[in-house]
C-alpha cells in the first residue's frame, strides 16, 4: 500500500506539473492573439473553446507557437546554438516525425534533419511514397547540445511544451517516433527503443510508431531492413 501510495502521489504530481506547464503556453499564445484577461468577452471564449480543434479559424496555428518561443532562452543550450530549429514541412500534415535534437549542420541552417542522418530520412519518406514537404518534421529540443551530446532532462522539459502545441496544432493521424529519447519523451517512459519499437502506441490520442533513428541507422546499417517493416507498418496504416 505504501508504494501504491508513493507512486500515485508522484504521478498526480507529474501531471501537476504538465498542467501547469500547458496552462502557461496557453496563456502566452491568448496574449499574443490580444486577449487581456478572463472577460467572458465573446473572443477569448471563441479561443478558450478552439483549443484542440485542427479546423477552427481560432485554433493554435504553427506560426503563433514560433512566435511564443521566440528567441528562447528557457535553457542552457541558447548559449551555444546559432539558430532555433523549429520544424518544417506541412502544417496539416497527416504524418509527423519527430526526432531528438538538432546535429551541426541543423544548427547552422536552422532546418531540422539536414545532414546526413536527414538525408537518410529523405530516403526513407520518399520510400513511403511521401515528400518531406508532405509530411512535419520536427525534434523534441530545438537548440543543439554541444557535441551532439544526448538531451538533459532540463532541457526536455523546457521544450516539450512547444512540441505538445505543435502537434496540437497539426492535429496528424499518426506520429513516427525517431529514436530513444523522442520515443520515451512522447511516451512517457523509460523501457528502450528496442521494445518499443515496431508497435503502435498512443500521445494525445495520436498513433505513435517508434523506430531506429537515422544517425543509428548510419552507424549500424543491417538494422535498415527493420526500420523499412516498421515504415511499412505505418504505410498501410495510412492507407498506402
Amino acid at each position: 500500500m505504501k508504494s501504491t501510495l508513493k507512486y500515485t502521489a508522484k504521478a498526480a504530481k507529474k501531471d501537476l506539473e504538465e498542467a501547469l506547464n500547458g496552462m502557461d503556453s496557453y496563456l502566452r499564445f491568448l496574449a499574443e492573439s490580444g486577449c487581456r484577461g478572463f472577460n467572458c468577452s465573446t473572443e477569448s471564449l471563441q479561443k478558450i473553446e478552439a483549443w484542440g480543434h485542427k479546423n477552427s479559424p481560432c485554433a493554435e496555428t504553427l506560426e503563433d507557437v514560433r512566435m511564443d518561443l521566440g528567441d528562447c532562452r528557457r535553457c542552457k543550450l541558447s548559449e551555444g546554438r546559432k539558430n532555433i530549429v523549429f520544424g518544417a514541412g506541412d502544417p496539416n500534415a497527416r504524418l509527423v516525425f519527430v526526432g531528438e535534437g538538432p546535429g551541426y549542420e541543423e544548427d547552422q541552417r536552422g532546418e531540422p534533419f539536414v545532414g546526413a542522418a536527414g538525408r537518410l530520412l529523405t530516403k526513407i519518406i520518399e520510400a513511403m511514397n511521401y515528400t518531406r514537404e508532405q509530411v512535419y518534421i520536427c525534434n523534441i529540443l530545438k537548440c543543439r547540445p554541444p557535441d551532439n551530446r544526448n538531451p538533459m532532462p532540463d532541457e526536455i522539459k523546457a521544450c516539450s511544451p512547444f512540441l505538445r502545441r505543435q502537434i496540437s496544432s497539426i492535429k496528424p493521424d499518426f506520429i513516427c517516433a525517431l529514436g530513444t529519447f523522442a520515443a520515451q519523451t512522447l511516451l512517457e517512459t523509460s523501457v528502450p527503443i528496442s521494445k518499443l519499437k515496431g508497435r503502435f502506441h498512443e500521445y494525445m490520442g495520436i498513433k505513435v510508431l517508434p523506430t531506429f533513428h537515422p544517425a543509428y541507422l548510419l552507424r549500424n546499417p543491417g538494422k535498415k531492413r527493420d526500420v523499412w517493416e516498421d515504415m511499412q507498418k505505418l504505410m498501410k496504416a495510412l492507407g498506402h
